[in-house]
């Protein structure tokens, strides 16, 4: 149990930064058919539910090699590679999600070796990438489900996924990894499933949601809401609430790029002679880059799923989901199960400060959970687990590959 504080491993840089090239697809799995009901923490959805998925490497003979990858709150089971469709949902699939968000981490001789390892990255249930979500038909009504798709916890994610496992014959994961919301995610199905995982990686996120980040999600939650096109939900007939969703990525954004480097794309984007409003003028280069970050938001995602994964993330608390009285009881089962975790802070973060991750290390050591806690020195913020692959990737390769 150490911590650690590193720089950048020139090393790795090279020899991770080629982009994946080829071809995958999405593929689907029937998690509950016509005329069953999936039960939620909170609610029930009929089926049919579909989960989109994508796969990577090969599923060895003992089926032991798999690895679970959560995504992030507005990513997609598209991790690596290049995927041009989706079904059901490609209106939205734009070329800017053509390519995989972790491509360098994933592939031959990479972190996440597929010549080793067979990984796994699912749509989000409630997702609008594949899976069933607010976007697609509610059979008891032939319309979208809108509204009354159900509220999802991030248990409900965990236990949908374990159900994708078990049809794929995987009992046992030999990791489970997430970044930003997808730690959160990780962190579930480690405690919840702690004899089916061996190996755990937090990355930038959270032991519990903080009152910042419910009070952002909250401003979020109200930008779609009083957006007088958002119809209480029901928007699928209409143009939908894009200056909500706009707004509400622009508060969002924020957090996931250091100040300094928002200012650093500004400074090289052109402001846009539409950019104004009623009576204010877009005249700074800062604003101008926020809304073209925003408008560029609302043509590849659904504003009643972004409302879904801000409601998970607000409310998730790692005790009430998995129905332990203290941190202690939570994580004993993670320690009996013999779990190695690698905790990642990025000392620039301002959507899940280091402080964040401290205490999820402080809980782990207070079980006597093996672990490893690591501070990455980055000027990039948040979103320098998509963008800095060489101060993340030799860490990950250690703990995966490690006895």
């Amino acid at each position: 149990m150490r911590t650690i504080a590193y720089a950048a491993e020139a090393v790795y840089a090279s020899a991770l930064m080629s982009a994946v090239s080829h071809q995958v697809r999405t593929q689907y799995h029937e998690l509950i058919p016509e005329g069953d009901v999936l039960e939620l923490f909170e609610g029930s959805l009929k089926g049919p539910v579909i989960l989109a998925y994508e796969t990577y490497g090969t599923l060895n003979a003992n089926k032991d090699n798999a690895i679970l990858l959560f995504h992030a709150l507005s990513g997609s089971h598209h991790a690596a590679g290049i995927n041009t469709e989706v079904k059901h949902d490609n209106d939205i699939w734009t070329e800017d999600l053509h390519e995989g968000w972790w491509n360098d981490y994933i592939g031959h001789g990479k972190a996440l070796d597929t010549n080793q390892y067979f990984i796994i990255c699912v749509n989000y249930l409630g997702g609008c990438y594949g899976s069933t979500g607010p976007r697609h038909t509610n059979p008891e009504t032939g319309k979208a489900y809108g509204s009354s798709f159900p509220h999802v916890r991030t248990v409900d994610q965990c236990k949908v996924q374990a159900s994708l496992l078990d049809d794929l014959g995987i009992k046992k994961c030999h990791a489970v990894i997430g970044p930003s919301v997808g730690g959160m995610l990780a962190q579930t199905f480690a405690t919840l499933y702690p004899t089916r995982v061996e190996r755990v990686v937090s990355i930038a996120s959270s032991w519990k949601t903080t009152v910042l980040n419910r009070l952002l999600l909250f401003e979020q939650i109200l930008a779609i809401e009083n957006d007088p096109h958002f119809h209480g939900g029901d928007y699928y007939h209409t143009n939908g609430p894009t200056y909500g969703l706009a707004l509400a990525r622009m508060i969002s954004h924020k957090t996931f790029v250091h100040i300094d480097m928002i200012e650093r794309r500004a400074n090289r984007d052109v402001q846009q002679a539409e950019d104004h409003f009623a009576w204010y003028t877009i005249r700074d280069s800062v604003q101008s880059y926020m809304i073209h970050q925003g408008k560029k938001f609302v043509h590849r995602f659904d504003a009643n799923t972004y409302l879904r994964v801000c409601e998970m993330w607000s409310h998730y608390d790692p005790l009430e989901e998995v129905g332990a009285a203290s941190a202690e009881e939570l994580l004993k089962p993670c320690k009996d199960a013999g779990q190695q975790w690698l905790v990642f802070s990025v000392d620039s973060d301002f959507c899940f400060y280091p402080e964040e991750q401290d205490e999820l290390a402080r809980h782990l050591n207070a079980a006597d959970v093996k672990h490893i806690h690591l501070t990455a020195h980055s000027e990039k913020g948040h979103d320098s687990f998509l963008l800095e692959p060489h101060l993340f990737a030799p860490h990950l390769d250690h703990l995966l590959n490690r006895n």
